[in-house]
């Protein structure tokens, strides 16, 4: 490695997004770039979002992490496979969003120096992957069911609706009278507690693909005592950090499914050993998002090439979030499918116009 680029990003979504937690609109991020002493660059982006409500990191933390403290490491070590990297950068504790920015740029030089993708590099064999949608919450249900209806035209293999207290299982039941068959899965983001245990397993009747972290954000106990008594799979997504949390969320019974997102986790080697993990005992895994813009996209499309990512993800085409993305072409979806890249690395090319446009601010650290 020759040379670190740190640009901050901030780019406007095309609609406002809702959870349970708030709602969102302007994404500021890291796009991270590492270049060999050959010229060879590879890309990573930073998921954090500006304040803590998905997990205790932020855009802040994630810049003082890499800058203080793993960049330094970096610069330390010669790096022969990405694996290596998060051995490395484990005497920093958490942050995993952080090291996932960088390690996701290592993965992508690593694979473009080799001329393979980035899918082949991790082990991938699809040609294709499918893909659902995540829709935030609505101000009414009639508006909800419009949105339903264009994306089940656009071809969109599952429906996720965000739910919380007072929008959920009435609301799920109008969804699923007006679509009987589409598959459809609720995502809570922790929006309740075992109080709700009677309420949620009303949901039971409405042959959901899963309900997606139901109950705390830091909890497999709880999420146990409430799969035991829900038909319903439960999705783990938030309490999900590492294998360890995977091994034990799967011995207590937490949960039939779990949501792999590169960056909770701490990057694509992580990955890549939870979903080995979940192949071997069984356990589907899917790709959930964190309304990346064009790299992050890449490399969950380059992840949910391996085979057991047997339930569509979240990675719906850059037109979904964004009126220009920083990649071309852009992630482009039809009838519910993404074709997996075929060019070295991420396989998409980076859009310098578009990129100069939203990038804000800009750090450089040489080796």
């Amino acid at each position: 490695m020759k040379q670190i680029k740190l640009r901050k990003l901030q780019m406007r979504l095309k609609d406002p997004f809702t959870t349970s937690f708030g709602t969102m609109q302007d994404k500021e991020f890291y796009i991270t770039e590492i270049i060999d002493g050959e010229g060879n660059c590879g890309f990573g982006e930073s998921v954090a979002f500006t304040s803590p409500w998905y997990s205790e990191e932020t855009v802040k933390t994630n810049l003082h992490i890499m800058e203080d403290f793993l960049i330094k490491i970096l610069q330390e070590n010669k790096i022969s496979h990405p694996d290596e990297v998060s051995e490395l950068f484990k005497p920093i504790k958490g942050h995993n969003m952080a090291k996932s920015a960088l390690e996701g740029a290592i993965w992508d030089l690593y694979a473009k120096r080799k001329n393979i993708t980035l899918a082949k590099a991790l082990g991938g064999e699809k040609k294709e992957i499918e893909v659902g949608i995540s829709i935030g919450i609505h101000p009414s249900v009639k508006d909800l069911l419009q949105t339903i209806e264009y994306y089940v035209q656009e071809g969109y293999k599952r429906m996720k609706i965000k739910i919380k207290p007072g929008w959920d299982v009435d609301v799920l039941r109008e969804v699923r009278a007006h679509f009987p068959d589409t598959p459809i899965m609720a995502d809570a983001n922790s929006a309740y507690t075992l109080d709700d245990l009677e309420h949620l397993r009303e949901l039971d009747d409405l042959n959901l693909t899963m309900i997606e972290q139901p109950l705390g954000h830091d909890d497999i106990v709880d999420h146990a005592k409430l799969q035991a008594v829900m038909n319903t799979p439960i999705c783990l997504d938030e309490s999900i950090h590492s294998l360890e949390d995977t091994r034990k969320a799967i011995q207590l019974g937490s949960c039939k499914i779990i949501n792999i997102k590169i960056g909770r986790v701490g990057g694509l080697t992580e990955a890549k050993k939870i979903h080995d993990y979940c192949q071997k005992h069984d356990i589907a895994v899917w790709c959930g998002g964190m309304l990346e813009a064009g790299v992050g996209r890449a490399h969950n499309i380059a992840l949910t090439a391996l085979n057991q990512f047997i339930l569509p993800g979240d990675t719906a085409g850059s037109s979904r979030y964004w009126e220009k993305d920083i990649i071309k072409p852009e992630v482009i979806v039809r009838d519910g499918l993404i074709t997996v890249p075929s060019k070295p690395g991420i396989g998409y090319d980076i859009d310098e116009a578009a990129l100069e446009e939203f990038t804000v601010d800009e750090k450089i650290f040489n080796f």
